[in-house]
């Protein structure tokens, strides 16, 4: 199993094949335009202008499972991203990332990083998933942690 096997489905309602991104170095992160870490996507923005080059490719997922913190439409999330902090990375359709609903990637990434939480939970907005270029989740970031804190990781995954 690898992340490549998975979709998404971005604002447009498009289903998007993760194997596209094959042989990038992957950040997937849930996201919340309400939150107090929301400052996160600028960050990420950062690390997507500093290390695209080299291959690495952020995706976000909005959800509003945390506070109600994301609760316009898919599309009103990624103009948010674009407008307030420049996002260029994909943003693509609210998921759910916990219960019975949660979209099959993030079961993936749970599975394959399960944290620190009981049943691999996602705690918060902006728990950050880092991906090497096979599609093997080698990483698992909690929302408190910077975008800047995974820069040493993302270097060596980039070669």
């Amino acid at each position: 199993m690898s992340v490549y096997e998975y979709q998404a489905t971005n604002p447009s309602g498009q289903e998007v094949s993760l194997d596209q991104y094959s042989g990038k170095v992957l950040i997937i992160a849930n996201t919340a335009s309400q939150c107090g870490l929301t400052p996160q996507y600028g960050e990420l923005q950062q690390l997507y202008d500093q290390y695209g080059q080299q291959g690495l490719q952020v995706l976000g997922f909005p959800c509003n499972q945390f506070g109600g913190q994301e609760p316009g439409t898919s599309e009103e999330a990624a103009s948010f991203c674009q407008i307030n902090y420049g996002v260029k990375f994909p943003v693509f359709e609210k998921i759910d990332v916990n219960g019975e609903g949660a979209h099959p990637l993030f079961q993936y990434l749970k599975s394959e990083q399960p944290g620190p939480n009981e049943g691999g939970e996602i705690a918060w907005n902006f728990t950050k998933f880092l991906v090497d270029r096979e599609g093997n989740v080698v990483q698992r970031f909690e929302p408190r942690d910077t975008p800047e804190s995974m820069k040493s990781a993302i270097e060596s995954l980039l070669g």
